[in-house]
């Protein structure tokens, strides 16, 4: 897109340089206050020279720019052979967060995403429900993520660092806050974080499995967090959020290692254990019109929830 940019204001000015001239040496020729210079009328050569010239300009436009269009938008292939190639991804527009999905890991994330520097990183979008679009300004273009039609992009960072990503498509009421972040760490820190993440959702889930044989929702509950984990089996959070070995549905964000997580609700609150508190207490006042209703906990049961997502990392 820059080096069609380039191009463009390049012959843009070309032809500026060109018709200022012409006016300039018009200008010159007429300059005498007595006579008509002298007038061409009819000249066919002229006048096929001075329409065959700005034809082929546009022709010669619009098919370097019809190229670039065709190369953006299909879609990027990883070769075996492309050492540069290094994570494959799928983002997901929800209203109004964003879901992150590792090919070929269990990692499954929530307006975060972690990606090693120097390395192309490409990206399947979707949307779950109406059209958003995924953004990067720092990083990429925009790509709209379109039901039922997945669009693919190249997210490469050269830097280290926290880079800020929003929805760019008016999605509804909280599209202010569909926010997400990309994390770019050093290869080997990037390697760091998938295996420590990997691992710590194995350890959740084989914790998961251990407990189905017996009735979670019956079994004493010794500690906040297991009055916590209760709590979310009985009061219909497992609905709608996964966890690792626990649950599987999908229609809200992916909990399993939340305490993890720089925010939440896609923005709206940093993550600490006083805001997730705010945020079970009520998450309408934070976020209204948000999926999550409010429960009406009370403060025991908020402390119980609070302490058993916190002791999911």
């Amino acid at each position: 897109m820059y080096d069609l940019f380039v191009t463009v204001v390049l012959i843009s000015l070309g032809i500026f340089i060109i018709v200022t001239g012409l006016i300039a040496i018009a200008l010159w020729r007429g300059r005498s206050s007595t006579g008509i210079p002298e007038q061409e009328f009819g000249k066919t050569r002229s006048e096929i020279f001075w329409m065959t010239g700005p034809i082929l300009i546009v022709v010669w436009i619009f098919v370097i720019s019809a190229k670039l269009v065709l190369t953006m938008n299909a879609v990027p292939k990883i070769h075996p052979t492309d050492g540069n190639a290094e994570v494959e991804l799928t983002v997901i527009g929800h209203q109004w967060w964003w879901e992150v999905q590792y090919s070929g890991s269990p990692i499954v994330a929530a307006n975060e995403i972690y990606i090693p520097v120097g390395k192309k990183v490409r990206v399947e979008i979707r949307s779950a429900d109406v059209i958003h679009s995924f953004w990067v300004p720092q990083l990429a273009r925009k790509m709209d993520a379109i039901p039922g039609h997945p669009n693919y992009i190249w997210l490469e960072a050269n830097k280290v660092g926290v880079y800020q990503g929003r929805c760019a498509e008016y999605c509804g009421t909280q599209h202010t806050w569909m926010k997400f972040k990309v994390f770019v760490k050093s290869t080997e820190d990037y390697a760091q974080w998938k295996s420590d993440a990997e691992a710590a959702i194995k350890k959740t889930a084989a914790a998961a499995v251990a407990a189905t044989g017996t009735d979670s929702s019956a079994a004493p509950a010794n500690t906040l967090a297991d009055q916590g984990k209760q709590l979310f089996l009985s009061e219909g959070c497992v609905n709608c959020h996964t966890i690792a070995g626990l649950s599987t549905p999908n229609i809200g964000p992916d909990l399993t290692r939340i305490s993890q997580r720089a925010m939440l609700g896609a923005g709206v609150l940093p993550n600490s254990k006083e805001n997730l508190a705010k945020w079970l207490s009520d998450p309408q006042t934070y976020k209204p019109g948000c999926k999550m209703p409010d429960f009406k906990f009370t403060d025991k049961q908020v402390d119980q929830l609070v302490a058993f997502l916190e002791s999911l990392n």
